[in-house]
């Protein structure tokens, strides 16, 4: 069984979600404050944590700060259904998903699988698991992203968003796909989960090689790897 931390200063909201997760698959335990969030968060032996924003003492997303120094461990955000400007910091900061409160379990169950699968290893032999655009190489196997030669610190949700546009580097993948694909949940309009995401991933690549903008945004459908893919090699 998966271990999962859940740090939430709301007692039971975590007891429902040990409820939930358990017959799933998942032994839940819980913290209830930021600082022994964090603690507990870089003692590792965890597949994933969900964070709370709101705690006593430190919040969460300066446990998350925090914990991104040391651990790519997955991590799921809670926040205010309300709190945009929380979400988009979260996302930039390195969150792979977030959940806006109150929510269903299941749904939670559901974003659990999601971003683990993700960010499970694959076979590094598998033909096709190099890709080169440009100045950028993604290796599938390691689930890595460098410029020029560098590694791209890049979150879960980040790199395979990235993966989805440069396998279709200069054509326009719709918001709906993306969603799907990346987020493994429908589009809404008022889903801002893969703008922010494309947000984080400008502002750690930076502009291209021509000082020109990587990723446009196509209005009114979806976004595009601005630059022709070049190479790709077994």
């Amino acid at each position: 069984m998966e271990r999962i931390l859940a740090v939430d200063d709301d007692t039971g909201l975590t007891e429902l979600l040990a409820e939930y997760l358990e017959p799933e698959g998942f032994v839940l335990e819980a913290v209830h404050d930021g600082e022994t969030g964090v603690e507990r968060i870089l003692a590792g032996g965890y597949s994933i944590v969900v964070l709370d924003i709101m705690l006593p003492g430190i919040g969460g997303l300066e446990v998350l700060r925090r914990v991104r120094r040391q651990t790519q461990v997955p991590v799921i955000m809670l926040t205010a259904r309300r709190s945009t400007a929380d979400r988009v910091l979260g996302l930039e900061i390195g969150a792979d998903d977030y959940l806006p409160k109150p929510f269903d379990p299941r749904e939670l169950v559901a974003r659990v699988r999601s971003v683990l699968r993700r960010v499970r290893p694959v076979n590094s032999n598998q033909p096709g698991n190099f890709l080169t655009v440009d100045d950028l190489l993604l290796d599938a196997g390691k689930r890595e992203v460098r410029r020029g030669g560098v590694p791209v610190d890049l979150t879960s949700a980040e790199f395979d968003l990235m993966r989805v546009l440069l396998n279709s580097a200069g054509q326009t993948v719709s918001r709906e796909d993306l969603f799907r694909t990346v987020l493994e949940r429908e589009f809404t309009v008022l889903d801002r989960g893969i703008d922010n995401l494309v947000s984080a991933i400008r502002r750690k690549l930076g502009p291209a090689a021509d000082g020109g903008e990587r990723i446009k945004a196509v209005r009114g459908i979806g976004y595009l790897y601005a630059h022709s893919r070049t190479a790709e090699q077994d």
